[in-house]
């Protein structure tokens, strides 16, 4: 079997998706094919024995839309960008045009001007609908765009007819239906470009070029298996490899999420996309092109991107059964009084106010409104919700899956201990200690001289400096050596005090990173270092609990530092130790045994897990790509807005059902007066304006609604990136 992606140009409502997802599966030899509306992309896999991917092209081409291949990155972009611009310009002018449309039907004035206007604002502004209508009328099927464009066409047909006949007039309900429709396509593009973006920020942590242990650079591309490659302190490292010579700590935040480098020596391993620290590496490349750990976060990130099946829009599948039975109902209306009068004019009135009660102004705002509201109420609470989708994944989910690092700490490392030894204060310690590391580019040496600063030291003069990677610094202070750095203390080596041995175990204990600190051999103290929990990461804990959410913490960082964490939160279920493929890998498992899951994250090695995710939450003090692959965005990185973010999500869904429910209740009570005659196109057309009402009134309430009762208060550390 062979697995093909492709870009699919033209849709622009869920059942494109699903109806070219129905015709790839129909195709001879494809096994499975699922196409996202949100990327407008497809995977399909398929037996290349039996079809070919023209096959697959042609299936897509026989429904009406365009075909481009998904590698071309750039072109892809570049067409969202032209799309999203149509849809604006496209809205602005019918909004504009609808306004004054608005106000004449008001007034009663110049007629003929609404009907000129109307007309360009429902048949030229909003073509896409009609020609959406007829596209599904060839293929024997209805949506959205059925009931828009039957709605829109017979309110201005009437209206131009009544014209000529004296009759009622309501231009401005077909220009009116399309713009606002126009204005939420708009806003629906918008959030559709940005879900794709998550992939082009992870293909931009790559490199360009890498640097032989000659010196001379070659484009990456040209590396081949084994070559040995220079990577200067402070330069990131081109693709994955082993260290042949040379010592560093390598930044591996982007895979790992850790704060703390790791240190490499020879023989390790380093990954591309990570960064040196300040010693220099020779390496030889182990792996190449999409075998290298960044491309297979790439490729986790796309593959669950395109296994999200596009949100089932209840409207789109109540109007598959709504438009025939409303079609019938206005016929058999026709034909009844037709046979009953004898008189074909008398007829058409009532079968208008049929089609014209059932026109989808209420149904066309339902969702669209609901969403702008909640995404509103969302943002002035720093929360930005990035479609749709994610205010109905969030009704459903039942556990809570967070990261450790920066997400539920702080995710920089802090001097959080200094225990002296021998009578000695804290500061005779700390300064020496301090005094060293202010050479050193380290995190926990920068975590060492912000402790020092603190405290207000004055650093001694040092002599003699020297880095060990990975170790810790040396240098001359005062005419004694003395030494920094995460050597395991053995006894052998080191004058060891009383209570030196007890005070280092108890610490590592703790899971904190323990610095000693010796003098001509004595160990004279001890730093401990920890990322620290975020003050308001424990309440946020409590009250996702108190709402009946299971909470799960998933790190890759070891096991006692997890559990240490864990501990300090009252999370119970740990899971330590896991790379980017292993949260996804434990998020599927949650899912695999029915748990609908919210992944919180923010860091390179998330993105995969914010994608499989049945929501992902990503924190905008995180990476750019962790942001783009999530649903939901918080902007200042607080665990406490995990709980109104799911609030605010489950209120808003419920009100696009409320408002559905309004939509349709108007058409249903309607359309049986409307059909024995008791209900004329104008009050038919007032009533639909009023179920409009109705449902604008019911979004508008979600800006009153209180979704912080009981939360935890605003975080105390705040950190806009």
């Amino acid at each position: 079997m062979k697995t093909t992606n492709f870009t699919i140009v033209g849709m622009h409502c869920a059942s494109c998706a699903a109806r070219n997802e129905k015709a790839l599966r129909q195709v001879s030899g494809v096994s499975e094919a699922s196409v996202n509306f949100a990327t407008h992309t497809a995977t399909v896999e398929y037996d290349p024995a039996v079809a070919s991917e023209h096959h697959l092209h042609e299936a897509i081409v026989a429904q009406g839309y365009k075909v481009m291949d998904a590698t071309s990155a750039h072109q892809h972009h570049e067409l969202e960008r032209k799309e999203i611009e149509v849809a604006r310009r496209r809205a602005l002018w019918a909004l504009a045009l609808a306004a004054p449309v608005m106000v004449l039907a008001m007034l009663g004035r110049l007629v003929y001007v609404q009907a000129v206007v109307s007309a360009f604002v429902t048949f030229w502004l909003g073509r896409q609908f009609h020609v959406g209508a007829w596209r599904q009328l060839r293929l024997g099927a209805s949506s959205m765009d059925t009931l828009i464009s039957l709605g829109t066409t017979v309110a201005w047909v009437s209206s131009a007819v009544a014209l000529f006949t004296r009759g009622s007039i309501y231009f401005e309900t077909a220009a009116v239906v399309t713009a606002l429709i126009l204005l939420g396509e708009w806003l629906e593009e918008r959030s559709r470009g940005a879900a794709s973006a998550a992939v082009s920020k992870l293909l931009e942590l790559g490199v360009k070029s890498a640097r032989y242990e000659d010196g001379r650079e070659a484009p990456i591309a040209e590396v081949k298996l084994g070559d040995r490659l220079l990577v200067r302190p402070g330069d990131k490292i081109p693709l994955d490899g082993e260290v042949v010579s040379g010592e560093s700590a390598v930044d591996e935040s982007m895979l790992t999420g850790e704060s703390l480098p790791a240190a490499k020596l020879p023989g390790d391993l380093v990954y591309g996309a990570t960064v040196n620290g300040t010693g220099a590496l020779v390496i030889r490349v182990v792996k190449i092109g999409e075998d290298t750990v960044l491309a297979q976060i790439v490729r986790l990130v796309r593959d669950a991107q395109a296994k999200k099946a596009p949100i089932a829009r209840l409207a789109d599948v109540i109007s598959g059964i709504f438009v025939p039975a409303v079609v019938v109902i206005a016929v058999l209306t026709f034909v009844g009084w037709w046979l009953a009068s004898g008189s074909a004019a008398v007829a058409i009135i009532p079968a208008v106010a049929v089609l014209v009660i059932a026109c989808p102004c209420a149904l066309g705002l339902a969702t669209p409104v609901a969403i702008m509201v909640g995404s509103g109420v969302a943002a002035a609470r720093g929360i930005l919700v990035k479609n749709g989708e994610s205010f109905e994944r969030a009704k459903l989910v039942d556990v809570i899956v967070f990261d450790k690092t920066g997400t539920l700490t702080v995710g920089r490392p802090v001097v959080t201990d200094v225990v002296a030894f021998g009578g000695r204060s804290e500061s005779e310690v700390l300064a020496p200690a301090a005094a060293l590391e202010a050479q050193s580019e380290h995190p926990v040496a920068a975590a060492v001289l912000a402790a020092a600063r603190t405290r207000d030291l004055d650093l001694p003069p040092v002599a003699d400096f020297r880095s060990f990677p990975g170790r810790g610094v040396q240098g001359t202070i005062l005419g004694r050596p003395v030494f920094v750095g995460n050597d395991r203390i053995t006894e052998e080596r080191l004058k060891i005090g009383p209570g030196v041995m007890e005070a280092f175990e108890r610490l590592e204990s703790e899971g904190k990173t323990v610095v000693r600190v010796s003098a001509a051999g004595e160990v004279i103290g001890l730093l401990a270092v920890a990322d620290t929990v975020k003050p308001d990461a424990a309440p946020a804990v409590t009250a996702l609990r108190r709402v009946g959410l299971e909470v799960v913490m998933l790190t890759g960082d070891n096991a006692r530092v997890a559990q240490g964490v864990g501990r300090t939160l009252g999370i119970t279920e740990v899971v330590a130790g896991v790379l980017p493929d292993g949260k996804e890998a434990e998020i599927r498992r949650l899912q695999a045994v029915g748990r609908h899951v919210a992944f919180v994250g923010d860091g390179v090695n998330d993105a995969p897990a914010l994608a499989a995710a049945d929501l992902g939450i990503a924190l905008g003090t995180g990476t750019d790509v962790a942001i783009e692959a999530g649903g939901i965005v918080l902007v200042n990185g607080s665990p406490a807005k995990v709980v109104e973010a799911l609030k605010i999500s489950r209120r808003t869904f419920r009100t696009i059902r409320e408002n559905l429910f309004w939509a349709f209740g108007y058409n249903v009570a309607m359309i049986p007066l409307a059909a024995f005659g008791r209900l004329n196109p104008m009050w038919a057309a007032a009533a639909m304006s009023l179920s409009s009402v109705t449902v604008i009134l019911n979004a508008l309430r979600l800006r009153r609604m209180n979704f912080v009762r009981g939360l935890p208060s605003e975080p105390k550390v705040v950190t806009m990136r």
